[in-house]
């Protein structure tokens, strides 16, 4: 049912749009990955529970072999993570650097910017200046448009008394220094701020990692042990057969 819904959603987002701004920043289409993702994931659900039912060996091993392998990969990206975790830093930054050159370009890449400016109150990949990458906010004396030295709202300081959003409130602040514009936006990167939340909040990604490799390993377990008890079966059929066809049976 899950697997059903990524793939309607992926289909969904992938008709809707082409997204070529995020095929430019990101690595894959967000829509094509989940389509990928829902599509493997029905599969294997398919296999093991049409093994389970009609109890086939065939289906069963396809099952154990494919969250054997999910599994191993899962293990094998946290340990290259961990260990190369300079070069993951690289292709973070790699992917903020790219996720700004094209702020303008997505809406839904836009929304999703502004969300993590605003939820780790950072700005920019490494600075507020990271922003003169875009063309609209590039403080370059021939750019024309009207954000120029700019930076978006979402880099603003939240006031509590404010009800209604400035989405002005960055203009020009790439012409300050760090003091000056620090009074008025967040002026530390959003690399740093990630690195920090992810490595306090450690214990909450291993519980959440754990939890999703829990059920693999039980699948891959409960399967086997099928696998097994339909092989004595057929073993104690066989024996079963092979006895009443001797005449001294």
């Amino acid at each position: 049912m899950i697997s059903m819904v990524m793939v309607a959603v992926g289909v969904y987002a992938r008709l809707l749009k082409h997204a070529e701004a995020a095929m430019a920043c990101l690595a894959v289409d967000p829509a094509i990955l989940l389509i990928v993702v829902g599509v493997l994931t029905f599969l294997i659900t398919f296999c093991g529970c049409v093994g389970s039912l009609r109890e086939n060996i065939c289906l069963l091993q396809t099952f154990s072999a494919c969250l054997t392998a999910v599994f191993l990969l899962q293990l094998a990206a946290g340990a290259l993570g961990f260990v190369f975790s300079d070069r993951a830093r690289g292709k973070v930054s790699e992917i903020i650097n790219g996720a700004i050159v094209h702020y303008r370009d997505d809406l839904d890449l836009q929304n999703l910017i502004d969300f993590g400016q605003k939820e780790f109150s950072c700005c920019g990949g490494v600075s507020y200046k990271d922003w003169s990458q875009n063309m609209y906010f590039n403080c370059t004396a021939t750019n024309p448009s009207r954000e120029r030295c700019s930076v978006p709202f979402s880099c603003c300081l939240h006031d509590a008394n404010q009800t209604v959003i400035n989405t002005m409130c960055g203009h020009g602040m790439q012409d300050k220094g760090y003091l000056e514009a620090s009074a008025f936006i967040y002026t530390n990167g959003c690399i740093d701020k990630l690195v920090n939340w992810i490595h306090s909040n450690l214990f909450l990604l291993g519980g959440i990692t754990l939890g999703l490799a829990l059920p693999q390993l039980v699948g891959i377990v409960l399967a086997q042990l099928l696998i097994n008890q339909i092989r004595d079966q057929i073993k104690l059929q066989l024996y079963n057969q092979q006895h009443r066809a001797d005449p001294w049976y």
